[in-house]
């Protein structure tokens, strides 16, 4: 039973060894809920300290400006987010009208073809009559052939219906293509414009804070604040292990198997962390969802186990999600992968947000490496994969362009240039890579 404990306890109670001891006896859900509430009064405290440390008079026209930026930024992709929604929408329409009618005239395709039968068994039929009996069926030999003429006619004009509904199916059907392949560019638009607004917004956050800081109290209050940051960190690397991650790294630890996947793909680290941290942002939901359906892809929530309808395409991801978990001795049932957006699919697994069938492509080059089956929840298969992706798309080059083509192929797939919305993708996601590469690149020096 979970026993919840009140707020003026949790800095004693939230202690990590508190925790475990808590946890004893408990489900992982449910000690999974201590953690979270652990960790949300870690971050309570890190906020107020951080309201504190960010008062600085001299900065306050600069970050009110950037503030106010930022403020117009995030409204700006609000507005963007909301009219792709509704253009996705209204092509969703489009896509079940489309169907209904490729339905519609898939049955008068088979009408069609019932008829077209009965002609030619009737002009058989009249073809095997002996000609006696048609001398005595009809006054003349002219009413049978006449009687021939017009089935064979009929026969013509049914067979060119038949044509005609089989080329407008045809049409139909590149119409649905094509609408399925617009809606999908506008849905991977709308998750990178709710990247950015997210960033945007965390930004702001930190802009906030800085405008109310007080410069005497500074160093007193970053120190409080780093004690309290370490042991948020402690919680999260807990909660990253009850979501099937064996262990979350510090930023030196992951520059370290970054150095080990350079030396085997070529792609280098500040490059490669720069995507794995992008794409954590985008998979937030990593880890929520259990697939329980490997028929229609279905499942539910972790935390609440509310049944959601499309946790793991069932056509494109479930089997080879069945062979991935039982090559590294997992439940398939149990394994936490990330939970559907508002469209889509759900299923990707791991810090590398893989899904089953991408991660299949290499699979085979994995094993090769490391001698076993790769594990997309193991941190190191998972750099590993992600660095053998991006290095097929470009990323050992080493250089601006090829390292932003890898990027963009990594998010919306290699043919992201000859989409309509390629110009979106690298304002949107490539650029931001990008500039996180660079402060990666600070970083590592200062850890060199």
């Amino acid at each position: 039973m979970l026993v919840s404990v009140s707020a003026e306890d949790l800095s004693q109670a939230c202690e990590l060894e508190r925790i475990e001891e808590r946890c004893e006896g408990l489900t992982a859900i449910d000690c999974r809920k201590i953690l979270e509430e652990c960790e949300k009064y870690y971050t309570e405290q890190s906020q107020e300290i951080q309201e504190d440390i960010t008062k600085t008079n001299a900065e306050k026209k600069t970050l009110s400006n950037k503030i106010y930026s930022l403020n117009k930024q995030i409204k700006n992709l609000s507005y963007q987010i909301s009219q792709s929604n509704l253009i996705i929408k209204d092509l969703s329409i489009q896509i079940e009208d489309t169907e209904s009618s490729i339905g519609k005239t898939s049955l008068k395709i088979e009408d069609s073809k019932v008829k077209l039968a009965n002609i030619i068994r009737s002009i058989y039929q009249e073809d095997q009559k002996p000609i006696i009996e048609i001398l005595f069926a009809e006054d003349d030999l002219s009413g049978f052939f006449d009687n021939i003429v017009a089935l064979e006619v009929l026969n013509t004009k049914s067979k060119n219906l038949l044509q005609n509904i089989k080329i407008l199916k045809s049409n139909l059907e590149g119409q649905k293509l094509s609408l399925d392949e617009e809606r999908a560019d506008l849905e991977n638009i709308v998750e990178i414009q709710t990247v950015q607004k997210n960033q945007s917004t965390q930004v702001k956050k930190e802009q906030e804070y800085y405008l109310d800081i007080t410069e005497q109290e500074y160093q007193k209050q970053v120190a409080e604040k780093d004690s309290i940051d370490q042991k948020a960190a402690e919680i999260r690397a807990r909660i990253f292990e009850l979501i099937g991650v064996s262990k979350a790294p510090t930023f030196g630890e992951a520059y370290e198997i970054a150095k080990y996947v350079e030396s085997i793909t070529g792609v280098r680290p500040a490059f490669l962390l720069a995507v794995l941290t992008q794409e954590s942002n985008i998979g937030k939901n990593v880890g929520q969802c259990y697939l329980k359906n490997s028929k229609t892809g279905a499942g539910e929530v972790i935390k609440t186990g509310k049944v959601l309808a499309k946790v793991m395409s069932p056509t494109r991801d479930v089997a080879p999600f069945l062979t991935i978990t039982s090559e590294v001795g997992r439940d398939p049932y149990a394994t936490p992968v990330s939970c559907p957006m508002s469209y889509g699919w759900g299923g990707a697994m791991g810090p590398a947000q893989f899904i089953p069938s991408t991660w299949m492509i290499y699979r085979e080059e994995l094993k090769s490496i490391t001698g076993k089956a790769g594990d997309p929840w193991d941190i190191r298969d998972s750099f590993l994969a992600s660095g053998l992706y991006l290095a097929d798309y470009g990323a050992t080059k080493q250089t601006y362009e090829g390292e932003f083509n890898a990027a963009l192929s990594y998010f919306a797939g290699p043919g992201w240039a000859k989409s309509s919305y390629a110009s979106i993708y690298k304002r949107d996601y490539g650029y931001p890579i990008m500039a996180i590469v660079k402060k990666y690149e600070a970083d590592i020096e200062k850890i060199k």
